[in-house]
């Protein structure tokens, strides 16, 4: 419920899979929370016919200001956020659910600039990503030396660009290691696949993207999984000489080649149910 007992408006950008969920969500739950609808858009609009109150949908994007919503929240793609986010962030606050477009260093600094300068909040959901919030507490302290993320899907799972979609189909009927490396070079490459990696290097703020590694695995075994390997490196203890180290393996069921586990879906919810204002900053939900 939101602290001040007003009702907070929401737009959702976006009507997959998640986009379906979190509406019916909201409109179903929604009330108890303080919360309704503002808007609904999707690219496709026939996609929404019959399933999403007439007067909640928003035909044309551009005109997102005349719905008053208090928090808008992206799950469609990167772009939007590439060419909306500071936009957005003069009139409400923004999920962005494709953090991977904030690998672009000019989308980021707009981002959050906007949001210093009109006081909203640039929310970046946990998604996928188990023990976030440890993360950036140690980022926050100095503590944190090293962050390594691996995500292992069937290779029908993956939705690709450049030279990994070959890799991917040259992976068939083998496991395959398609990227070892930064996670800024990794986001425009799977930009629909490694949000749960660009949250992690928006948590790791002290290393950042060009320092917290991403592995993608191709996997075709994984039919009903997607797995999230999890390795934090901390500072060496001076007395022992031992390294402060977490591992932590996130089995998320999915169904047969779907970007989206189902984890995940829950784990939004209850991202949106954080987002009551934060003031002028980058806010990890």
């Amino acid at each position: 419920m939101a602290e001040d007992g007003k009702t907070r408006r929401i737009g959702i950008i976006g009507f997959g899979h998640l986009g379906q969920y979190l509406t019916a969500m909201i409109e179903e739950d929604g009330p108890q929370h303080s919360l309704e609808l503002a808007f609904v858009w999707n690219r496709n609009q026939k996609k929404m016919k019959g399933k999403v109150r007439e007067e909640v949908q928003l035909e044309d994007l551009s005109q997102f200001v005349e719905r008053c919503a208090d928090l808008i929240l992206e799950v469609a793609h990167p772009q939007i956020a590439k060419d909306y986010g500071d936009e957005f962030l003069k009139y409400a606050d923004f999920m962005v659910g494709s953090p991977t477009a904030l690998a672009e260093q000019g989308v980021d600094s707009r981002c959050r600039e906007a949001a210093r300068r009109y006081r909203h909040t640039l929310y970046v959901p946990r998604g996928a990503l188990w023990g976030g919030e440890d993360i950036q507490k140690m980022a926050d302290s100095g503590t944190l030396k090293a962050l390594k993320v691996t995500m292992s899907k069937h290779p029908d799972s993956f939705r690709l660009e450049g030279r990994l979609r070959e890799l991917k189909e040259n992976a068939r009927g083998r496991r395959t290691v398609l990227y070892d490396g930064p996670v800024r070079d990794l986001c425009p490459l799977a930009p629909n696949n490694v949000n749960t990696m660009a949250a992690a290097a928006m948590a790791a703020h002290n290393l950042g993207f060009d320092r917290v590694q991403g592995c993608l695995v191709a996997d075709p075994s994984l039919l009903d999984w997607h797995v999230v390997d999890i390795e934090v490196t901390g500072p060496v203890d001076k007395a022992s000489g031992q390294q402060f180290t977490v591992r932590t393996s996130r089995r998320n069921p999915c169904a047969p080649g779907a970007v989206t586990g189902t984890g995940t879906y829950a784990s939004f919810w209850s991202s949106v149910l954080n987002c009551k204002g934060h003031g002028g900053k980058l806010f990890l939900c």
